[in-house]
C-alpha cells in the first residue's frame, strides 16, 4: 500500500489531505507541532479507515527535528510514495510590526522545510523510479504582500524547476495554488473536536480532490477555481451570499455547507485514486 507523508497535517488543507488520502487507501505519516492533536487526528482517521498511521511531532523551523522527517523520507524499507509539503502559517502585522526572528522562523517553515524535504524525497523516489511531491503554495505568491507572499512565490518557482529536473524519472512535482481557502487561524476547533474539519469549510474538500487528481496526472501547477471570500482568507470561501435579515439564513447556510462537505468526503472515500506513485495493481 502506498504511504503519504503530510506536513501541517492537523489542520487546514493538511487535515483534508490526510482524510482524503486515507479514504483512497493510503497509509499515512502525519507531521505536526502538537503531539496531542496528532494523536486525536490519527485516532479519528483510524476509526473510519483501515490504514496504518505514523505520527511525527516536529516543528519544521527546528532544524534537528526537520532532519528527522527528512530521514524518514529516505527509508528504503517502508518508503514514502507521496510527499505533501503543507506546513506553514501567516504572521499578523505588517513587515515592520513583526520581529525579524518571527519572519525567519516563518521562512524556515515555508521555504527551507520544502527545500530539505523535497531534496530527501526526490532522491529516494528517483532510485525507485516512482513517487510524487506536492507542494502547497498559493495564488498570493503573485501579489506583492510581504514575506509570506514572497515565500509562496518561491515555492511555486522551485516546484516548477524541480518538475523539469525530474522529467523522465518516474517522479513528479506539483505546486498547489489555491485561492481564498478558509484557515484555522481563527477557529482551530473541528466539528466535534480535533481531527475533523470545520463544517463551514466549503472549499477545502474540492481543492484537495483537485490537487490529488492533478498530481496523479503529473500536472505541474494545480490551480483550483475558488471564488474569492467576502472579507479575507479567514472567511468562508465560495460564492458571496447577500447579508439579509431573513431569520434562519445562517443556519440554512451551515446545513448546506455540512451537506456539501459530507458529500465531498464520501465521494473521495469511494473513489480509487489511480496514481503513478501507487503500486501497479492500484493498491
Amino acid at each position: 500500500m502506498a504511504r503519504a507523508l503530510i506536513t501541517g497535517s492537523t489542520s487546514g488543507l493538511g487535515l483534508e489531505f490526510a482524510w482524503q488520502l486515507a479514504g483512497t487507501g493510503h497509509d499515512l505519516v502525519l507531521v505536526g507541532r502538537d503531539e496531542e492533536r496528532l494523536g486525536n487526528v490519527s485516532r479519528q482517521i483510524r476509526h473510519v479507515h483501515d490504514v496504518d498511521i505514523e505520527v511525527m511531532e516536529a516543528d519544521l523551523c527546528d532544524r534537528r527535528r526537520l532532519d528527522r522527517v527528512a530521514v524518514r523520507l529516505t527509508d528504503p524499507v517502508d518508503p514514502i510514495s507521496l510527499l505533501v509539503n503543507n506546513g506553514g502559517y501567516a504572521l499578523r502585522g505588517s513587515f515592520l510590526e513583526v520581529d525579524v526572528a518571527d519572519h525567519e522562523h516563518q521562512l524556515d517553515t515555508l521555504m527551507r522545510s520544502v527545500l530539505v524535504l523535497s531534496h530527501a524525497a526526490a532522491g529516494a523516489m528517483v532510485q525507485r523510479r516512482r513517487g510524487a511531491i506536492l507542494n502547497v503554495s498559493s495564488l498570493a505568491g503573485f501579489s506583492g504582500t510581504g514575506p509570506h507572499a514572497a515565500a509562496r512565490s518561491w515555492i511555486t518557482v522551485f516546484t516548477e524547476s524541480l518538475a523539469a529536473e525530474l522529467e523522465g524519472t518516474g517522479v513528479t512535482a506539483t505546486a498547489l495554488l489555491p485561492g481564498f481557502v478558509p484557515t484555522s487561524r481563527r477557529a482551530r476547533a473541528a466539528m466535534t473536536g480535533d481531527g475533523l474539519p470545520r463544517v463551514s469549510w466549503l472549499a477545502a474538500p474540492f481543492v484537495v480532490e483537485k490537487a490529488l487528481r492533478d498530481a496523479a496526472n503529473g500536472t505541474v501547477l494545480s490551480m483550483p477555481s475558488v471564488a474569492p471570500a467576502s472579507s479575507g482568507d479567514d472567511e468562508i470561501a465560495g460564492p458571496r451570499v447577500a447579508r439579509t435579515g431573513v431569520p434562519g439564513l445562517d443556519r440554512l447556510r451551515r446545513r448546506l455547507a455540512e451537506r456539501r462537505v459530507g458529500l465531498a468526503r464520501r465521494r473521495a472515500s469511494r473513489r480509487r485514486l489511480k496514481a503513478p506513485w501507487m503500486d501497479p495493481d492500484g493498491r
